[in-house]
């Protein structure tokens, strides 16, 4: 349907729900949550549709208004941490899948760098990885284990420390978003080259395979929400740069609130992934299917929430919105 058909056929409905939030007309509490749900699913409709018009801000403007009327003296419920990361947050998300593509490619390039580098400067890895943490694989591998370095500390300190670090990690991903979103994808390439290069030492020493069975099982996910954690340092980014028809701090603003929330969303990843590597990772005699297995299982889970369920749930939304539009 075309934006001003769109607009022409139910401005009568926004224009009647917004006399209700001025308190200018009264209306029965069914007829207004029935109108609200509407709006909200026209909402929904012109974010898939009319991106960046002035419509979808008009609408945006009038279900904000009616959320603040509305919850503005309620409780939270005790179901809203679980209504945010089961509906609220991957139904936003799917607005995001660009900066998300981006990321990834962005990551992959990168990674592709520090293997290829690996591969053409024999110094290249001890630069990056340091001579130590070289020195110790180098001794591990000579002890038929080189793996042992997931085994070297005990696995509820690993969890502890790894679980942190990596939280602290995308949280410096989306703050150095302030500088443009330079700054996000400086610390992308950091770590991208990083795997590259210890991935290009193990095939080098003839350990792919033990390599890649044993640190994608917590790298999975662990790499995965980094990538997903570039998102929001690129939404703040893209919120200086590109402000709209915002004020630039209006647009800013809304740029670290939708960055936030990526953030939260991956908490909970990165405690699996940090059990997975403080109790999982250490025991590289499990089999290789069992490796698999776990790599596959978490693969899919990554790809379900932050790509094939804000789909399916737009999709749903879209749906219902041209259902109320007949």
């Amino acid at each position: 349907m075309r934006e001003a058909a769109f607009v022409k056929q139910n401005k009568d409905k926004w224009k009647k729900f917004e006399s209700v939030l001025q308190n200018k007309i009264q209306i029965s509490p069914e007829e207004l949550s029935a109108l609200y749900i509407e709006v909200t699913d026209h909402l929904s409709y012109a974010q898939t549709f009319y991106p960046q018009s002035n419509t979808l801000r008009y609408l945006n403007g009038l279900a904000s208004k009616a959320h603040q009327k509305i919850y503005k003296s309620k409780r939270e419920s005790r179901n809203r941490l679980i209504t945010f990361f089961t509906k609220e947050f991957p139904k936003e998300f799917y607005h995001y899948q660009k900066q998300l593509l981006i990321a990834f490619i962005c990551f992959f390039i990168f990674a592709s760098v520090g293997w290829l580098s690996a591969g053409t400067d024999q110094s290249f890895v001890r630069a990056i990885m340091g001579d130590a943490y070289v020195n110790m694989t180098l001794d591990n591998i000579e002890n038929n284990d080189p793996m042992a370095v997931y085994k070297e500390m005990e696995e509820m300190n690993m969890f502890l420390g790894i679980t942190v670090n990596n939280i602290r990690v995308a949280l410096f991903a989306f703050v150095m978003g302030i500088f443009f979103g330079i700054g996000t994808l400086f610390l992308l390439m950091k770590n991208a080259i990083m795997l590259g290069s210890f991935q290009y030492f193990f095939y080098e020493k003839g350990l792919l395979w033990e390599s890649v069975r044993t640190i994608w099982i917590h790298g999975t996910i662990e790499i995965s929400v980094i990538i997903i954690a570039g998102v929001a340092g690129l939404l703040v980014g893209k919120s200086i740069l590109f402000p709209g028809t915002y004020t630039r701090l209006t647009s800013f603003v809304n740029g670290v609130k939708a960055g936030l929330k990526v953030i939260l969303s991956t908490i909970p990843f990165f405690i699996i992934a940090g059990f997975l590597e403080g109790f999982v990772t250490r025991h590289t005699e499990m089999p290789d299917w069992l490796a698999i297995l776990i790599i596959s299982l978490s693969l899919a889970f990554i790809l379900f929430y932050y790509v094939f369920y804000p789909i399916y749930l737009n999709k749903l939304a879209r749906k219902n919105a041209e259902n109320h539009s007949v």
